[in-house]
């Protein structure tokens, strides 16, 4: 390797979730802050966490409600 061309390595970088250190990974800065790691994902807890931003299911409720999909179809001969 050359020298002076690469950045610092930190092996001991401290991997921050809701203000608490959750792991330490080897890194190119001494500290990581985040907002998903795999011990909150849903995929890898197993745990399913419905997050309803802005209504956003009632407005597809509304929006698709009743006879939606037959309105303005005519079936094919």
């Amino acid at each position: 390797m050359k020298d002076g061309i690469h950045p610092k390595f930190y092996n001991n970088c401290k991997v921050f979730f809701n203000g608490e250190v959750v792991m330490e990974v080897g890194a190119t800065v001494e500290e990581l802050h985040v907002d998903v790691w795999s011990g909150s994902h849903p995929f890898f807890t197993g745990k399913s966490a419905f997050v309803d931003s802005a209504g956003r299911v009632e407005k597809f409720n509304r929006k698709f409600s009743g006879n939606y999909f037959q309105k303005g179809k005519k079936a094919k001969a």
